[in-house]
């Protein structure tokens, strides 16, 4: 979304609902989500449409306030507020917000000590299978970790089904080693776990701490992940897990400097040991590389050269690979990506294509077809890449029609039902929890079915983002939906910007919310900064603006619009550059382009942005607009066109905020 100055609607909808979407208490689905054991016997039909504007009820708003006393963990706020919600018809909801504040304390910490075990187990056991019931399971499994009641744990964790809270996952290993499983094979499975710092809290420190006594991790591997934290500026975090890095220091001042760091470490260099010299390059290198400093490059290859690959951070692997790119090093890019560690290297299909791209500039055709053809059936960035590569063309799948039986038993079904309540009453959090409980295990024609249903109501973005979940059979008309069509078009054709590429970034920046948010300010479906909306405002003319005024569509998509290409001209047509401009401002990209050290292929150029989000912002945003652009055309767009090439040319800053 727009960021810097430029950081960070109401049109009827006119798809109908069919006849029939109506009425009836809540019938069984084909959803594998098990029943409540106390069905809500309040709701009684889905709404027909949903409603951004709705207004909501007394009891709606006294809801909201429970909602928000029990994430700050007011347990007597929450309980007073519950007492006042006795007949609403979210009821479940209404106790889980009771019964969490009394598990944790203000800094949101598990309690051990709480007294709420028999509300718990009571809850569990009425509303087991939904998706309240579950989250509440793993609150549960928290404050059970922090008591090391690892009975109870090892009964309640098989339950957990979304299985996606880190410090959870932690107390499992805790309550392997506790059973006195082989401490090896808890360690290699830690090392999957511990990838992240920003996720470990108190629970995965601890963890790391026992596995490196006990032999579970050798000193290296525990220096590494303490290292990692480090690098996050997580100084408490690293401290919890005890132990001394010897190159801490060098750590700390890589965040701040790391030219300053490279030039401390050479006068160290003699009693570190190389080891702790590979680290500390890798460490240098990250933050060098992150600055775009042609000086990381040279740290990279002395790190290579020294070896011991595996102290380094999942960050340093990462940028060490994009370093290599940046400078067309085709044998350092192949290498740097055979040494990754093999969970780094699957979670992201960057590393798949880039490897692949290697062996091919390195001379060995067969091998690159043979690694690209893991890519071709990805409908992202780089399968479209891959397809370039391999001489094939991108494409739209076939499309599969949604059945009407279907989509009726979605309307139909509970969680649903619910979901839309929380949209209506601006719970995205909760609605989004509802809805992807009910997506469990269905299969692709029931997802489709889904997907029609959101499009249907009016919630775009769950149609989105059910039906970017089909594995075998899909629908991009789904996946890729063209709503508010009758107001972007005119604007797009009057001031000559492609509409792929704007529905490719409005999907990407809001997925159709038209009163969408961000917390630096920025609104509606272009997600437009205050600031930026009243230059452009003042620069075509429209002189009755006003930041109000951003919540309405048509002068939403005429101010985002207007800029997306006024930043493209400012950047010589480059798609890539301007795609990167309307999410982080146009000075930055310029300057990223200013410090390349030769002409790039704009692929190149995405993969080295140095901002996570804007780096994954313009692939999104790029191959969001290839397959519009298919979609539109029925022909096959290039995505390397659509890149092009970037080079080092300098600039003098426009006045475009």
């Amino acid at each position: 979304m727009i960021r810097a100055m430029l950081h960070r609607k109401n049109m009827k909808l006119k798809n109908k609902l069919i006849a029939g979407f109506v009425l009836g208490a809540i019938v069984a689905s084909f959803s594998v989500t098990a029943k409540t054991k106390s069905e809500d016997s309040s709701i009684t039909s889905v709404p027909k449409k949903f409603n951004p504007n709705k207004v909501l009820t007394v009891e709606d708003k006294k809801f909201v306030e429970l909602r928000e006393a029990a994430k700050a963990n007011e347990a007597a706020k929450a309980a007073s507020l519950a007492k006042q919600l006795g007949s609403y018809e979210l009821k479940d909801y209404v106790t889980y917000f009771q019964i969490k504040p009394q598990l944790f304390d203000k800094s949101n910490q598990a309690m051990a000590g709480t007294s709420a075990d028999s509300s718990v187990q009571e809850f569990l056991k009425q509303y087991e299978g939904t998706a309240i019931a579950d989250r509440l399971r793993n609150d549960w499994l928290l404050v059970l970790g922090r008591r090391q009641d690892w009975k109870s744990f090892d009964r309640e964790y098989p339950l957990f089904q979304l299985d996606d809270d880190t410090q959870v996952k932690c107390y499992a290993l805790h309550s392997r080693m506790a059973k006195g499983e082989d401490v090896k094979a808890i360690g290699a499975d830690a090392k999957k776990t511990l990838l992240d710092p920003r996720y470990f809290g108190d629970a995965c420190a601890e963890l790391v701490s026992n596995l490196h006594k006990d032999g579970g991790l050798s000193k290296h591997e525990f220096l590494a992940i303490r290292r990692n934290a480090l690098e996050n500026n997580l100084e408490t975090l690293a401290r919890k897990m005890g132990g001394d890095d010897p190159i801490a220091d060098i750590v700390k001042s890589a965040r701040v400097n790391p030219l300053e760091a490279l030039r401390d470490f050479d006068k160290k260099k003699w009693r570190t040991g190389q080891e702790n010299s590979a680290a500390a390059w890798g460490v240098i290198g990250q933050f060098l590389a992150k600055k775009l400093d042609p000086s990381a490059i040279t740290v990279y290859r002395l790190q290579h050269d020294a070896g011991h690959h595996e102290l380094l951070s999942p960050e340093s692997q990462e940028w060490k690979v994009r370093t290599a790119l940046r400078v067309g090093d085709w044998k350092l890019v192949k290498e740097s990506i055979e040494y990754m560690s093999p969970v780094i290297r699957a979670r992201d299909p960057a590393w798949t294509y880039w490897y692949g791209r290697a062996q091919k500039e390195l001379g060995d055709e067969s091998l690159s077809k043979e690694t690209m053809q893991a890519l071709i059936e990805q409908f992202n960035f780089y399968g479209q890449l891959a397809r370039e590569d391999l001489g094939m063309k991108i494409y739209v799948p076939h499309k599969v029609v949604p059945d009407e039986s279907l989509i009726k038993k979605v309307a139909s079904q509970k969680d649903f039902y619910r979901a839309v309540r929380f949209y209506e009453m601006g719970l995205r959090f909760e609605g989004n929890r509802e809805w992807n409980w009910a997506l469990r295990g269905l299969t692709d024609q029931q997802l489709i079915a889904t997907a029609e249903y959101a499009k249907r109501i009016g919630l775009y973005d769950r149609a989105v983002n059910t039906a970017d979940r089909t594995k075998q059979e899909h629908n991009f008309s789904l996946r890729y939906p063209t709503p508010y069509k009758e107001a972007l078009s005119p604007i797009a054709q009057s001031i000559g910007l492609d509409a792929n590429w704007a529905y490719g970034l409005i999907r990407q920046e809001s997925r159709f919310i038209m009163g969408a948010k961000s917390h630096v300010g920025a609104s509606g479906l272009m997600q437009v900064m205050p600031a930026t909306a009243k230059y452009v405002a003042k620069k075509i003319g429209m002189n009755n603006f006003k930041p109000s005024k951003l919540d309405d569509m048509n002068t939403n998509l005429t101010l985002g619009s207007n800029y997306l290409n006024m930043v493209l001209q400012d950047l010589d047509g480059s798609w890539a550059l301007a795609s990167a401009a309307y999410n982080a401002g146009p000075g930055r990209p310029k300057m990223w382009r200013e410090k390349l050290p030769r002409s790039v292929e704009g692929a190149i150029f995405a993969e080295t942005i140095p901002f996570n989000e804007t780096r994954g912002y313009v692939k999104n945003v790029l191959a969001n607009a290839n397959y519009y652009s298919a979609l539109a055309t029925n022909k096959s767009p290039s995505l390397k066109g659509r890149l092009g090439t970037v080079s080092p040319k300098a600039s003098i800053l426009s006045e475009l905020p």
